[in-house]
């Protein structure tokens, strides 16, 4: 039953994220980018990390999505617009990518076909506890490091923003 369930939303996130580059209006491909989200969450579920699962659905799937559709509408961009395409753009493209998928699975079967399967709940490092013991054990300075660096991306945005007003 796992695996049915991995396969119907891998197969989903997949086809969000197709749907996140195809989409020629910013609203929609941000809507996908919430299936993206969402079904990544699942898949986090399967595995056994529930703390990784809701931490998904929360910070990615709510809070950054709800920022980057006010982003959208307060630009009140439109949808884009495709100028025609080339024809050697029209012949390669296919063949291209066929081509590279060809390349990336014969990687993929050469070099990890002896790598350890997934199996599924198996996981035991998602728990809340696991990863408040990284984060502020093993990985404390990068974190304080990244939340130095977020802290600066702030500051700059808001003097960006002051000197525009002036």
């Amino acid at each position: 039953m796992d695996l049915f369930f991995f396969v119907v939303f891998a197969v989903f996130a997949v086809g969000c994220g197709i749907s996140v580059v195809v989409q020629t209006h910013p609203i929609s491909s941000a809507l996908s980018l919430v299936g993206v989200m969402g079904s990544l969450a699942v898949l986090y579920l399967l595995l056994g990390a529930e703390f990784i699962a809701m931490a998904q659905v929360i910070v990615y799937a709510g809070a950054v999505m709800v920022l980057f559709i006010f982003v959208i509408m307060l630009l009140n961009s439109g949808g884009e617009t495709h100028p025609g395409r080339s024809m050697t753009v029209k012949l390669l493209g296919v063949p291209a990518l066929s081509g590279l998928f060809i390349v990336i699975a014969y990687i993929f079967a050469t070099n990890f076909r002896d790598s350890a399967r997934v199996h599924f709940g198996s996981f035991t490092e998602g728990t809340a506890r696991s990863i408040g013991r990284a984060i502020f054990g093993t990985y404390l300075l990068p974190f304080e490091f990244t939340s130095i660096l977020i802290l600066v991306a702030i500051l700059g945005a808001v003097v960006l923003a002051r000197k525009e007003l002036d």
